[in-house]
């Protein structure tokens, strides 16, 4: 488990997946009302992790030619860049906690997991580790930084000094081209034992996950058989090409062990935490404030809509900038074909000329936008298309848990 004496490996916690409603909503803390600030990234925010602002976040690394799966090249051309991270927390409660991690910049820049480094998901404030250690594959250790972390994702950023110890970065792939029966190898520690590789198959994708480390979910992961256990938290998962896809996060399981259904954060969605946190040093994401559910075509039917898929707005929080604007939450809930559904409020159609063909779709689109920036919402209102333009504001720390 995390807690320990004195190097505890990291529990990937066991995730239960939610309900068919996806959540944008913010908590009852007074951040509903707060006045929405705009905040700058700038377009070249990631150029600090390399030498030159346009090239690619791991400029060293190349994908491996061929299009075969051969798990030894993978494992040969890959592994100096996968690293053991080692947390000590000297407050509070005192423990250590051992993760993992990988090497995406010559200037020195790991991903690694925000539950490896925090206490995120375990406090009511978050709390860094006060110690954080690198190992490399030869054994070596150096000493690294704590950049930030992203607590909706679960995402953590270190930094150590290039020129203790060679450095060599991996390169990132593109998890929006991942599909379902592709070879993937999960590289990392598992319960202590460094430098250790296992294969398997993407299982699925898009799945919509809880996040360890917050209240919120974690859209696009990707499910996977490969062994993903203690200690392989934030860890590569690459693609045949040796291309980082996800960042290995959680498995589920009954017992506490692998049961062939692991979850990694989809890569692209780690990108953008980095970047935004080399940038300002923090993450930030926009927030509406509605709680969503799918629209499939059968249950169109049944409420009499022209159109067959969206996403229902079932709730709009008091205050938030959905309410501001207008949206209309439901206003009666009925069973249908076994689940309930809210009746009477709006459909989003799409945002900003992308179509919503489900709840996830709408957390997805909110979730690449920033406080501050306006969007023009469609949507289906007692039978005609109206546009509703909705200033987003900042994500609260946690969801309404009342939702």
């Amino acid at each position: 488990m995390r807690r320990g004496s004195v190097i505890a490996v990291i529990a990937l916690v066991s995730a239960v997946l939610g309900g068919a409603g996806s959540f944008l909503a913010v908590k009852a803390t007074g951040l509903g009302d707060t006045a929405t600030s705009t905040v700058y990234v700038p377009t070249g925010a990631a150029g600090d992790l390399d030498s030159a602002g346009d090239e690619s976040v791991a400029a060293g690394a190349r994908p491996l030619l061929g299009n075969g799966f051969q798990p030894a090249r993978i494992y040969a051309a890959r592994s100096p860049g996968v690293v053991t991270v080692y947390a000590f927390f000297e407050h509070g409660d005192r423990h250590a906690a051992q993760g993992s991690g990988f090497v995406v910049s010559q200037r020195g820049y790991i991903l690694t997991s925000a539950h490896v480094i925090t206490d995120a998901g375990d406090a009511a404030k978050i709390s860094k580790a006060d110690r954080i250690f690198i190992g490399f594959k030869d054994g070596d250790r150096v000493k690294a930084e704590i950049v930030g972390w992203d607590a909706y994702d679960d995402v953590g950023l270190l930094r150590v000094a290039p020129g203790p110890h060679t450095l060599t970065p991996v390169p990132l792939g593109d998890s929006s081209r991942v599909g379902a029966g592709d070879p993937v190898a999960a590289m990392g520690s598992p319960f202590g034992n460094e430098d250790s590789i296992a294969v398997g198959v993407v299982s699925a994708t898009h799945r919509s996950i809880a996040s360890l480390t917050s209240g919120y979910k974690v859209v696009d992961a990707i499910q996977t058989d490969a062994p993903i256990t203690h200690g392989n938290s934030g860890g590569p998962l690459f693609d045949a090409r040796g291309r980082v896809i996800g960042i290995n996060a959680q498995i589920r399981s009954d017992t506490g062990t692998a049961e062939g259904v692991g979850f990694a954060v989809p890569i692209n969605a780690a990108q953008r935490s980095m970047r935004q946190l080399v940038a300002i040093g923090r993450v930030v994401y926009a927030y509406m404030g509605v709680t969503t559910e799918t629209l499939t075509p059968t249950l169109a039917r049944h409420l009499g809509f022209e159109i067959t898929r969206g996403a229902i707005v079932s709730t709009v929080r008091k205050g938030s900038p959905a309410d501001r604007a207008g949206l209309r939450g439901g206003t009666r809930e009925e069973t249908f074909n076994g689940q309930t559904v809210a009746g009477g409020g709006d459909v989003i159609v799409s945002i900003d000329g992308r179509i919503m063909r489900s709840a996830d779709d709408v957390v997805r689109l909110v979730g690449e936008k920033l406080p501050g920036e306006t969007a023009a919402v469609t949507v289906l209102r007692g039978g005609e298309r109206r546009i509703v333009r909705v200033r987003f504001g900042s994500r609260p720390s946690e969801p309404d848990s009342n939702r």
